[in-house]
C-alpha cells in the first residue's frame, strides 16, 4: 500500500491543488459523497448496465446522465438525474462536450467530495483481491490526499466464433475473457479537484498517476453485433452534423468489425497470457505532460493500438463483477 501512495503522491506533488471552492467539511462519520457522470446518445444497450454498476457502487441518486438528444427512449424514466441538452452547434462537438462535462464536474464538486466521469460502456473496477468495491477504493484514496487517479485501460474483445453474443442480463466479465491493454485508455476518470478534464477525458489539468489497483474495462469491442450497430450509428451522426469527424467515429461498423475479427482470428484463449500490471518506469510512463500543466495518457491511435498491442487474458478474479 505504501508504494502505491508514494507513486500517487510523487506524480501528484506534495498535496492537492487548492480548489477555488470546496464543499463543507464532512461531519465525523458522515459518508463520502461521490458523483458519477456520463454523456450519451441512443445508448439503449449500455446505459442500463452503466446505471446498474455505478448505481450499485454509489447509489442511483448520485448518478448524472447528460442526454445528447437521444431518440431511442433510453433516457426516459431513469432512476437517476438526467440533463437533456440542446443540440451542440457550430461543428465543435468534442470541444463543447468536454467544456460542458468539465464544468458540470466542477459544479458537482461544490456538493460532492469526488467526481467520476466515463462513457456508458466503461466500467472502472478496483482489484477485487485488494478492494471490496469502487466506493471503498475511493474512500481510501481520499485519505491519501491526491488530486486525481488514472486506471489501467482495457478494450475487452469478443472472441468471435468462440464466444456467443453477450447476454446483457448477466455479468459481462466472464462472458468475455480477452482484452487488449491500451496505454491510450489509461484515463484519469476520478478526481477530487475542480481542474478540468482534457483530451476527451484522456487527460486532466492536474498531476495524477495510474494506479495498478484500478482497472477500466471498455466494452466497445465486447460484442460483434453491438459494435457493428453502434459504429454505424456514430458514422451516421458524423455524416449528419460533422461531430467527431476527426475521431474513430468516422469509421463504419464494417471497418471495426473487420478489425475485431482480425485480432481474434485463430486465437486459443488458454494460450493467451494473463495480464500482469506494469510497475516502475513502465507504470510511470502511462502519464505524460503535454503541454505543460496538462497531464494525460500517452497519445496514440486506438485503431493502431488495437492492431498492434497483444491480447491478454482478464484475470478470473474480475469475472462476475461487471
Amino acid at each position: 500500500m505504501s508504494g502505491v501512495r508514494d507513486l500517487l503522491r510523487r506524480k501528484g506533488g506534495e498535496g492537492r491543488t487548492q480548489p477555488a471552492h470546496t464543499p463543507p467539511p464532512r461531519e465525523p462519520g458522515e459518508p463520502l459523497r461521490i458523483a458519477a457522470i456520463t454523456f450519451c446518445r441512443d445508448e439503449g444497450r449500455m446505459l442500463p448496465l452503466w446505471i446498474r454498476y455505478y448505481g450499485g457502487q454509489f447509489g442511483v441518486e448520485n448518478l448524472y446522465v447528460v442526454d445528447d438528444n437521444s431518440e431511442d427512449g433510453s433516457t426516459d424514466d431513469l432512476p437517476c438525474d438526467v440533463l437533456h441538452i440542446p443540440p451542440i452547434r457550430g461543428g465543435k462537438f468534442n470541444t463543447t462536450r468536454m467544456a460542458m462535462v468539465g464544468n458540470l464536474g466542477r459544479s458537482l464538486l461544490e456538493l460532492y467530495d469526488v467526481v467520476l466521469f466515463c462513457d456508458t460502456d466503461e466500467f472502472i473496477v478496483p482489484d477485487p483481491d485488494r478492494w471490496a468495491g469502487l466506493k471503498e477504493y475511493i474512500e481510501a484514496r481520499t485519505e491519501d490526499g491526491i488530486n486525481a487517479v488514472g486506471s489501467l485501460g482495457f478494450n475487452v474483445v469478443h472472441h468471435v466464433g468462440v464466444e456467443p453474443p453477450l447476454d446483457l442480463s448477466q455479468p459481462l466479465l466472464g462472458q468475455r475473457r480477452l482484452a487488449k491493454f491500451l496505454p491510450l485508455m489509461c484515463k484519469p476518470a476520478i478526481k477530487w479537484v475542480p481542474d478540468h478534464w482534457s483530451a476527451g477525458t484522456h487527460g486532466v489539468r492536474t498531476p495524477y498517476a495510474v494506479d495498478p489497483d484500478l482497472w477500466m474495462f471498455h466494452m466497445k469491442f465486447g460484442d460483434r453485433d453491438h459494435l457493428q450497430e453502434a459504429a454505424d450509428h456514430r458514422q451516421r451522426m458524423v455524416e449528419a452534423d460533422g461531430r467527431s469527424a476527426d475521431t474513430q467515429w468516422r469509421q463504419g461498423g464494417d471497418t471495426l468489425v473487420q478489425l475485431l475479427e482480425q485480432v481474434t482470428s485463430g486465437v486459443v484463449a488458454a494460450d493467451v497470457p494473463e495480464f500482469t500490471p506494469p510497475s516502475g518506469e513502465r507504470l510511470a510512463a502511462l502519464v505524460t505532460e503535454d503541454p505543460p500543466g496538462n497531464f494525460r495518457a500517452p497519445k496514440g491511435s486506438q485503431m493502431k493500438q488495437m492492431e498492434n498491442r497483444p491480447l491478454v487474458r482478464i484475470p478470473q478474479r474480475f469475472h462476475g463483477i461487471v
